[in-house]
């Protein structure tokens, strides 16, 4: 209700009706006691509708307080209870802001069975050549019924030849479509530049030369024979640990990381300072 339909005088039955809202509070707090009364607010003509507040006592709801509603009809000397409502105070715990699905989400959510579908302006991805060919194929597409222009007085050789070359920009097409397949770009979308920095970033961050078990190894993974590299350009940067024994196997690793279980770790290894000789002495007596 607006500022300007309260009252600052409550009607003095419903201010004084504070029993019988502690009641209805307890009812509905039950298990939980009510705390102390912490006033009354009037609203309306005449101030006949009466907000009595209580301190919550439940330890699930600190700083919250009960409001108690009662009214009295004009000319009535029986005062009722309109409604029982938690309202949180100023230092009451509160539920975050409601965030959408997709801002909520954080990686390992997605489970068995789950889809995630990404939206079509999503950065991190780009066309593949599998779209652009599409795009492309439809643009230079013929006429339907349209056919190569062969002279009526042609020989057979020179209609095969015609047709041949009706066919060449197909067969290019077919043999480009193949050699993106083998270079694995036979996809509706690859990765943008920003998606492969984001990857990198993450992926060094997690298993960089920064981390402490890189700190602590004796080389680095790019000269580690359990190294597979990757392919594309994060070959330049990255690979995949295939060590079992490795902190990181079967996760991408970059270059500069590293661990005690390199290939080589044995000739690695510093050589142990050779011990001083025993020292005799020619001054002291042993006891017998």
């Amino acid at each position: 209700m607006s500022a300007a339909t309260r009252s600052r005088t409550p009607d003095r039955l419903c201010a004084d009706a504070v029993p019988l809202a502690r009641e209805v509070a307890e009812e509905a707090a039950f298990p939980y006691p009510v705390g102390e009364h912490l006033g009354a607010e009037g609203e309306g003509e005449g101030g006949r509708v009466v907000t009595h507040y209580f301190r919550s006592a439940d330890p699930a709801y600190r700083g919250w307080r009960w409001g108690v509603t009662v009214v009295r009809a004009a000319r009535a000397r029986l005062v009722t209870v309109d409604e029982v409502t938690l309202f949180p105070g100023e230092d009451a715990l509160l539920a975050p802001e409601w965030l959408p699905w997709s801002e909520r989400l954080r990686p390992g959510d997605l489970g068995p069975g789950d889809l995630l579908p990404v939206e079509g302006d999503d950065p991190r991805l780009e066309p593949g050549f599998a779209a652009v060919d599409a795009t492309a194929e439809t643009a230079e597409a013929e006429p339907e019924g349209e056919a190569v222009s062969v002279p009526a007085d042609a020989t057979p050789e020179a209609t095969a030849v015609a047709a041949a070359e009706a066919r060449r920009p197909d067969n290019r097409r077919a043999e480009t479509a193949a050699l993106a397949d083998e270079l694995g770009l036979g996809r509706a979308h690859v990765l943008s530049r920003l998606g492969l920095a984001e990857a990198a970033e993450r992926w060094d961050e997690n298993y960089g030369s920064g981390t402490p078990m890189a700190q602590g190894a004796p080389a680095s993974c790019v000269s580690c024979g359990f190294l597979v590299p990757l392919a594309g350009s994060l070959r330049q940067g990255f690979g995949v640990c295939a060590n079992e024994y490795a902190p990181a196997d079967g996760r991408v690793v970059s270059l500069g990381f590293g661990c005690g279980a390199h290939s080589e770790a044995a000739t690695l290894m510093p050589k142990p300072a050779p011990r001083p000789g025993p020292v005799i002495d020619h001054v002291g007596a042993d006891p017998l």
